[in-house]
């Protein structure tokens, strides 16, 4: 029996691996583009945000969402990076997106050992990365050559997916860059660590229906105090909660466990224990030994791949800016 479950553990493996390396080959990157012009590259990058995440652990997940905000707005070039008035981190969905100094550390390191070389693009890309491994989560081949943005605009930052939003506006705004409903599940699984606002989920808490000061039935009725405590009526909203309230700094299976259990803190991600379309996937990654886990592991990978080469900048096409924050004066 032993036996059985081994090989048919190796073989879904085997099938999982096969399906994310298909993927490192896309849009013009691919792995290992600096192993000539910047072979410490990578290992720069890893330190740096080790460093960073020892003083303070919070700002892995925050890494992996600003390069979620990047991606979804304009592609995977760094253009959430760029300064200015009307750029892209004074929009209202980006207003709490942070960690620009790790990335701002990582890129300073490397241009003095490799000038002009490495893009601000490829370092958040790598940089997500390594900040779920610091979170005992996967390690995947991440895809590199992309270029910087020039163009940053607060304006063109609707394609985000909302904290209220519907399955089906959900997905589509994932399916318009050529990102399907397991995608959606498997990314959104990253909410496994990190935390989010009260503002963002406290009307869930008070007077949600027509019906009096009643909470939203999704949420689990044991749960309900609980969380009205952490965002009292009173508050200004500006506590935090972890969107994985079992393990926040672990990247595991758990969030699914709490959408199964009603214990989703986000709307939107309660959603995907309701519709048939999602909750078939949530319930894929939830099961028994480890199989699930090393099923989620591999598939984030594969869709962080994916992810990251939307719309990117190779070739002749953007430029690889001497500061993250600003456009390259020449």
């Amino acid at each position: 029996m032993e036996g059985s479950y081994s090989k048919q553990k190796f073989l879904l493996v085997f099938v999982l691996l096969n399906m994310a390396a298909t993927l490192v080959k896309g849009q013009g990157t691919r792995v290992g583009f600096y192993s000539s012009s910047c072979p410490l590259a990578e290992s720069i990058i890893s330190s740096t945000v080790e460093s960073h995440l020892q003083s303070d652990p919070s700002v892995g997940p925050a890494i992996l969402r600003m390069h979620f905000h990047d991606c979804f707005v304009h592609g995977c070039d760094a253009s959430i990076l760029l300064d200015g008035p009307d750029s892209e981190k004074q929009a209202p969905p980006n207003l709490g997106v942070r960690g620009y100094e790790v990335i701002d550390d990582a890129k300073a390191q490397l241009e003095a050992t490799c000038p002009g070389v490495v893009s601000c693009a490829d370092i958040l890309a790598l940089a997500a990365r390594d900040a779920v491994v610091l979170a005992k989560g996967p390690k995947w081949d991440v895809p590199t050559g992309r270029r910087d943005g020039r163009v940053s605009l607060a304006s063109d930052v609707d394609n985000l997916p909302g904290f209220s939003e519907s399955i089906e506006e959900q997905k589509r705004k994932f399916a318009a860059f050529g990102l399907n409903t397991q995608d959606l599940v498997t990314l959104v699984g990253a909410h496994t660590i990190g935390t989010t606002g009260c503002q963002f989920f406290s009307y869930r808490l008070f007077n949600f229906t027509d019906t009096g000061n009643r909470a939203d039935p999704s949420i689990n009725h044991a749960f309900v105090s609980q969380l009205q405590n952490l965002c009292p009526p009173t508050s200004d909203g500006t506590g935090r909660v972890a969107l994985d309230t079992d393990s926040v700094d672990t990247f595991d299976t758990s969030f699914f466990e709490n959408l199964r259990n009603g214990r989703g803190i986000l709307e939107s991600d309660q959603m995907l224990w309701a519709d048939a379309s999602t909750k078939s996937i949530v319930r894929s990654y939830l099961g028994v030994r480890n199989l699930q886990s090393l099923k989620f592991n591999v598939e984030f990978g594969r869709s962080m791949v994916k992810m990251s080469n939307i719309y990117v900048k190779t070739g002749t096409n953007g430029e690889i800016r001497k500061i993250c924050s600003a456009i390259n004066s020449n």
